[in-house]
């Protein structure tokens, strides 16, 4: 099944602080924080949750489309996600914006502030899905990852009338979004993914109790973390995979994405929920033990060795068909 992501296309500056943020808050002082921090290093790194997934999918050899928007600087950023198996067809350059940027530090307990720069992504909305995929090879889904709000919302709906299904990850985007924005983008969804706290704030918004969440999407994914990962059907206990033990970050940035690929790699193929969640977070282990979002290799062996050994010697058996089968 081929899958085509639409979303944020960025180039991540990420910085590290050799220190905690918590020790530099003042608790009697949050309505006045004026801070700097001096960090001890800088990575340049292409990034975008759509391009970091579809540079993940592009590893399973996938041949995902990617969709989004992007500046006249993307020309080097195009090169690299071709070599990596992604379609750019998708990708609309401005001719008046930049490339979107992600600025962000991470301190010694992995705690991050962030700013983003939409730049071109704010003409996503002008990207008709339909166009594009007329001439392409037509997905099998389409997911609708953190982008300018409305192109998310566009892109939602053209997949409702397009007849193609759609999987639900707005992310970040959630505190940008209203609740009725929120219930047009979930409902419907034959995947929804978010982290705990989104989950959260996700019900927050749309008014939603965690059963009518359920009722209107096809499987509901949260990501804990060093927890793992939950998935959620109504009508049916929740099934919680554990994540891959004993993981030093060197940077979380991507970790989330990295899941997604493994996971969407693995459904696409038929694979059932469980397996393809291991997959997912053996992925998502390897995207932390890497600096930037796009520094890691997908390569099937070692991917089969790390599900293994955090699941069982039998667990790599049922992820054949997107690993291959083993030496």
């Amino acid at each position: 099944m081929r899958i085509a992501v639409t979303g944020s296309i960025a180039t991540d500056h990420l910085m590290v602080f050799p220190g905690r943020f918590a020790d530099q808050l003042l608790p009697d002082q949050l309505a006045h924080v004026s801070l700097s921090f001096l960090v001890d290093g800088l990575e340049v790194r292409f990034g975008g949750v759509a391009a970091n997934i579809a540079f993940g999918l592009g590893g399973f050899g996938l041949s995902p489309l990617l969709v989004g928007a992007v500046g006249t600087d993307f020309a080097e950023y195009e090169v690299w996600l071709k070599e990596h198996g992604v379609d750019t067809g998708g990708v609309r350059v401005s001719g008046e914006r930049q490339t979107a940027r992600f600025m962000c530090i991470t301190d010694e307990d992995a705690n991050q502030i962030a700013a983003f720069y939409a730049g071109a992504m704010s003409e996503a909305c002008d990207i008709d899905l339909g166009a594009v995929l007329a001439g392409a090879e037509r997905p099998g889904l389409v997911l609708i990852s953190p982008d300018d709000p409305s192109a998310m919302l566009r892109h939602t709906a053209e997949c409702r009338d397009l007849g193609i299904p759609f999987a639900a990850d707005p992310s970040q985007q959630l505190a940008r979004l209203d609740g009725d924005q929120v219930r047009a983008l979930v409902d419907g969804a034959t995947w929804l993914f978010t982290n705990e706290y989104e989950a959260a704030l996700l019900m927050e918004h749309t008014g939603w109790s965690r059963d009518e969440v359920l009722a209107a999407v096809g499987t509901w994914i949260t990501t804990l973390g060093a927890g793992g990962v939950r998935m959620e059907r109504a009508g049916l206990s929740p099934l919680t995979v554990p994540a891959v033990p004993g993981i030093d970050p060197a940077d979380p940035t991507g970790g989330g994405d990295a899941f997604r690929a493994g996971f969407l790699a693995a459904v696409s193929h038929g694979v059932a929920l469980e397996p393809a969640a291991r997959l997912g977070c053996a992925l998502a282990s390897v995207a932390l033990g890497a600096v930037g979002s796009q520094a890691h290799e997908v390569d099937p062996a070692q991917l089969a060795a790390i599900v293994e050994r955090a699941y069982g010697p039998d667990a790599a058996a049922p992820l054949a068909p997107v690993l291959g089968e083993p030496s």
